[in-house]
């Protein structure tokens, strides 16, 4: 799990985001999470990146437990037990992609 955190005072757009993922060979795909809502634990056989676009998302990551804001970015390695659920009162919008190894 590689976690980078959005440290300039200006949010990239969404768009610049879907471009920062295009530019390292990835499709990326809007998710929208409603408030208080998210994904039970699950695997999958490839890696994923995700990045929050708005809101905040709850991650846990085999074990490890962390919020992620507008911004920060995530790398879930292959078969990693993982869930996730949209923080506060607004959803959550985010852009992930399947990476390959």
């Amino acid at each position: 799990m590689l976690v980078s955190r959005w440290q300039a005072p200006i949010l990239p757009t969404r768009q610049q985001m879907a471009l920062m993922l295009e530019s390292e060979g990835l499709e990326p795909v809007e998710e929208t999470v409603p408030p208080g809502q998210g994904v039970a634990d699950h695997r999958h056989p490839f890696d994923e990146v995700r990045i929050v676009v708005t809101g905040a998302l709850h991650l846990d990551i085999a074990g490890n437990r962390m919020l992620l804001r507008a911004g920060d970015r995530v790398l879930i390695p292959a078969n990693t037990r993982h869930s996730k659920k949209a923080d506060g009162d607004e959803p959550c919008v985010c852009l992930y992609a399947m990476k390959a190894d």
